[in-house]
């Protein structure tokens, strides 16, 4: 893979994960294994190449790069203002995430926790869903502005739902980073849209 398509996919994990987010807000649902997938990222500290972090298959990123056609793509009626702002918070989060040891120190100390009890306990499970979901409000929340979701009341009263989303927040976050270190950075998304469009179609391509 070249840095151009590690940022590509990488790119397109934020922007999955920002539309799983939308979906889980607005009508409370999301399919298990795509959860796993999603979260699972995380869990995936010490991945032997980037894809890896994503199950070694572009495949599992198709929803994302559908979604990154529409955002970066010409057609107006295509983008979604509410993905975008999730995609931008989650970018600025990671910014500060960066700068801070301290942060830095509690996320691997939370996400070390949470491997232990991957022992006793699914991924999916509300155990793990709702660990990971508190290590995002305690180590990420507190680093900036929070991100407001938007959705359906009654959906994002569900503690359930507010799980599932802060943890896919978290997860967000992770792959924020790695679009950072495989030279990902925020003038991209204005200047260099069209090579990750042109770049997006070739993945698609190989799929």
């Amino acid at each position: 893979m070249t840095p151009l398509q590690e940022q590509t996919f990488t790119f397109a994990a934020i922007c999955q994960i920002s539309s799983a987010v939308q979906r889980i807000a607005r009508f409370g649902v999301i399919d298990d294994q795509q959860l796993h997938l999603l979260i699972n990222t995380v869990m995936e500290t010490s991945p032997e190449n980037t894809l890896a972090v994503f199950g070694g298959d572009l495949n599992n990123l198709r929803p994302g790069f559908k979604v990154l056609q529409e955002q970066l793509g010409n057609q107006n009626q295509t983008k979604d203002a509410e993905i975008t702002r999730y995609l931008v918070s989650l970018l600025a989060l990671e910014r500060k995430l960066a700068k801070s040891n301290l942060a830095l120190n509690q996320l691997g100390t939370h996400i070390d926790d949470t491997k232990r009890q991957l022992q006793h306990f699914e991924l999916t499970s509300e155990t793990i869903v709702g660990s990971l979901a508190a290590t995002y409000g305690d180590v990420i929340s507190p680093l900036g502005t929070k991100i407001q979701v938007a959705g359906e009341p009654q959906i994002l009263k569900n503690p359930v739902n507010q799980a599932k989303i802060r943890a896919l927040l978290l997860a967000g976050i992770r792959c924020a980073v790695l679009w950072r270190q495989v030279g990902g950075k925020r003038r991209h998304i204005l200047f260099a849209r069209s090579k990750y469009l042109e770049t997006e179609t070739e993945l698609t391509n190989k799929i």
